[in-house]
């Protein structure tokens, strides 16, 4: 059985350390301890070959600087998003601690909550280096199908973007709007992303795969998303601070959120949907976001 450490115990941590202990040895940590099962150190995390990470988007720099040493390990990132105070993308901060050779990036539909129950999905590892795509894929089990991908940039901009499209998804549900509604959104959102993504290099196929639109249609339609309970939440007329506290957990949506208006400012890029997320997380009305959107 190969060795796995999965640094991360939130929701999804735990959910990919129950999946990959069907034909793995896991052990798992975070930054304070918990008392589950094969919880250790971070420093003997820190010695297995093959890594989890899932610390969110907008934690890792400073995570990375404070707490990781490199050993040669083989990495799986497993959180989505664009760090919002540089507008960087999770490749860019991870390839300053770790070759890219050794580093692989999880995209696709996955609530934790089904992985927990050992529910059936598919999911895509996505690296350059296609052997260590395979060999962390090899490790998926019986109830997960693993595919590989060589496109990182497609995997990135997809698993953070399909989290803005959510909360738009869930404003668009929290004032009745329909379903009629929902699908023009969910379906431009699609188009928007993969725009964005093409921008910097994206593979096209990407966006119509698991890491676009099948990541994209789970998450933008549920209220098991926590993007989409935001949303809900901008719709009732919620602060940014009171719907965080009452969801008790990282929406990574919203840093993202502002990742891309500070890059579609910077470059120019027709981002419609995302300004107008930016614009209800700053205080606009939803009506009036809504108007705007279907005259753009």
């Amino acid at each position: 059985m190969t060795k796995i450490g999965v640094i991360g115990a939130g929701k999804w941590g735990s959910a990919l350390a129950f999946a990959f202990s069907e034909k793995n040895e896991v052990f798992i940590t975070s930054r304070k301890p918990r008392d589950i099962k094969n919880f250790v150190s971070l420093d003997d995390i820190l010695e297995c070959e093959y890594l989890i990470i899932t610390v969110p988007a907008q934690q890792i720099t400073s995570w990375l600087e404070e707490n990781f040493i490199y050993k040669n390990q083989k990495i799986l990132v497993a959180s989505k998003g664009i760090e919002a105070t540089t507008g960087r993308f999770l490749n860019e901060i991870y390839s300053q601690y770790i070759p890219d050779s050794n580093i692989a990036f999880l995209s696709g539909p996955s609530f934790a909550v089904e992985v927990q129950k050992s529910l059936p999905t598919a999911l895509v590892v996505n690296s350059l280096n296609q052997e260590l795509s395979d060999k962390f894929a090899s490790f998926f089990p019986s109830f997960i199908k693993a595919y590989t991908s060589t496109d990182v940039m497609g995997a990135e901009v997809a698993g953070a973007y399909k989290n803005v499209i959510a909360i738009a998804a869930g404003i668009c549900e929290g004032l009745g709007l329909g379903k009629n509604a929902a699908a023009s959104l969910i379906s431009r959102g699609l188009v928007e992303m993969q725009r964005f993504g093409l921008a910097f290099g994206a593979k096209e196929e990407s966006f119509t795969g698991l890491s676009g639109a099948g990541d994209l249609f789970l998450t933008a339609s549920s209220n098991m998303s926590r993007n989409f309970r935001v949303g809900l939440g901008i719709s009732q007329g919620k602060s940014q601070e009171e719907i965080l506290r009452e969801l008790g957990e990282v929406a990574e949506g919203i840093g993202t959120t502002y990742a891309l208006h500070e890059i579609s400012t910077k470059q120019n890029l027709y981002l419609p949907i995302a300004k107008e997320v930016y614009e209800m997380l700053e205080g606009k009305n939803p009506k009036e976001s809504l108007r705007d959107l279907l005259s753009s």
